[in-house]
């Protein structure tokens, strides 16, 4: 498996792991009980940690697939070099640092972690489109 792939699998994993968090603190704040409704009522909002981990959540949610398609393009284009390979691990290690920080309401060095993220994705995406970077 090639270290890309690897790095999308780590991913896969972190994004398994933040809905798990992210569900278990809005169920801590909303109680099993209503978790465990039909959710028929209007859902009560969710405040501090909880509310920050389901953020952090959607925002993993809106660059993954992005993420996903860049390495698998990379991938099946066979343009696996340096520069891709930075790619996904700065994706990764970023994201997975980003969690932290979100759900502890560190704000500016936060936004310099997604940026880091996005180079990620831009570094596996010019690897796809120019093999010779």
């Amino acid at each position: 498996m090639s270290f890309e792939l690897a790095m999308l699998a780590a991913s896969c994993m972190l994004g398994l792991v933040q809905i798990v968090v992210a569900s278990h603190a809005a169920s801590f704040q909303r109680g099993y009980r209503w978790t465990a409704s039909a959710r028929d009522d209007g859902v009560p909002l969710l405040a501090g940690v909880a509310e920050r981990l389901e953020r952090s959540l959607r925002n993993f949610l809106e660059t993954f697939p992005i993420f996903a398609a860049a390495v698998f393009l990379v991938h099946v284009l066979g343009r696996e070099s340096a520069l891709s390979a930075w790619g996904a691990g700065l994706y990764f290690l970023a994201r997975l640092v980003y969690v932290p920080l979100y759900a502890f309401g560190v704000r500016l060095v936060r936004s310099l972690v997604w940026n880091v993220a996005s180079v990620g994705i831009i570094l596996l995406l010019l690897a796809s489109a120019w093999p010779d970077l």
